[in-house]
């Protein structure tokens, strides 16, 4: 009942959200939105989104690897397609990673790991977006962070103190590191164990020698074709301002996505945006305008996951494992509930 009680809240919240920009900024924002998309933007929609899940699967492969687990490239895109899929289709917006997650432990026979690997890929790219935000909010002049200064009564600290989330981040993970090599000794009791183990788990899955480059390097390639899609549903929304002064608002975007209060995926991303468009001076509207071609870009980009889906269901149906096979893994999903975690 917890569990279904957060799922509901969070779907709850979503719809709160864009229920109150409806109210504000009134439908021809969403309206205005949809009608600028054509034919050419979904098609550079489903472009970018090629690249992106593709880079995604290859870092889940190698975190998968890094945990001792076997996972094909072209079976890792696939299933990395359906997950997307069900993200933006169910409420919620993490149901297709539970999916793959659940699916790919029970296939390695190891269920914990499986689920590991999943939470430990998406992290990561958490941790990068997180990082390269924060330096770009505190390098760029923005004035979004202006209100925020007069806030806290010091606009000059918003920037330090974004600099100093950046370097939080690189520093958890050398400490998370340095934890793991001086923790072989000693007891520690069953807890500190524990947290040796997840520790060593994690630096085996991103930190090490042949997995953090290809980690890394997979992780900026998806936060640049994430930034590119959602310039290009600024421009495809009517943003004339150079594309420097769009960035901070687009990294606040993404980072709002990581809120867990979306309805697949829209919601908070909405809000912000709007917010961040008009504390920069280009609109409220325009910035609630961008957000909605981003997220119809993001849903295009997500439908060879539909495919997916089709081509194996009708493969389990024939194969004569279909509706057992279903059944099970609607069973593993409900008893799994959706983790507290953001893709």
């Amino acid at each position: 009942m917890n569990r279904r009680a957060r799922s509901w809240l969070r779907t709850f919240g979503g719809v709160a959200i864009l229920a109150l920009l409806v109210r504000h900024l009134g439908s021809a924002a969403f309206l205005d939105g949809l009608r600028r998309i054509d034919a050419g933007t979904l098609l550079a929609g489903l472009g970018i989104g090629v690249l992106t899940t593709v880079c995604s699967a290859w870092r889940w492969c190698l975190v998968a690897r890094g945990l001792g687990l076997r996972l094909p490239l072209g079976r890792a895109v696939a299933d990395y397609y359906r997950a997307l899929f069900l993200n933006a289709a169910l409420p919620g917006g993490v149901l297709g990673d539970v999916h793959r997650a659940v699916r790919h432990g029970r296939d390695a026979g190891d269920l914990g790991r499986g689920v590991r690997a999943v939470v430990l890929e998406r992290a990561a790219g958490q941790v990068v977006l997180i990082a390269v935000g924060a330096v770009v909010l505190a390098v760029r002049p923005s004035p979004v962070l202006a209100p925020i200064g007069r806030v806290v009564g010091a606009p000059g600290a918003v920037r330090g103190g974004l600099l100093a989330a950046a370097g939080a981040g690189a520093l958890g993970v050398a400490v998370a590191a340095l934890l793991r090599r001086r923790g072989r000794g000693g007891s520690g009791g069953r807890d500190g164990r524990g947290v040796r183990v997840a520790l060593a788990e994690a630096r085996r899955a991103l930190l090490g020698r042949a997995v953090w480059p290809g980690v890394a390097a997979c992780s900026a390639v998806v936060l640049a074709g994430y930034l590119g899609m959602f310039l290009l549903a600024a421009r495809v929304a009517g943003a004339r301002a150079p594309t420097a002064e769009l960035v901070p608002l687009v990294v606040l975007a993404l980072l709002a996505m990581a809120l867990p209060l979306n309805v697949g995926g829209w919601g908070p991303r909405e809000g912000v945006a709007a917010w961040a468009f008009g504390a920069a001076g280009l609109g409220a509207a325009l910035g609630l305008a961008s957000a909605v071609v981003y997220g119809v870009l993001a849903f295009a980009a997500s439908l060879p996951g539909a495919g997916v889906l089709v081509v194996r269901w009708v493969a389990r149906l024939r194969s004569g494992r279909g509706r057992p096979q279903i059944q099970l893994e609607e069973r593993v999903l409900a008893e799994q509930g959706p983790p507290q975690w953001r893709p």
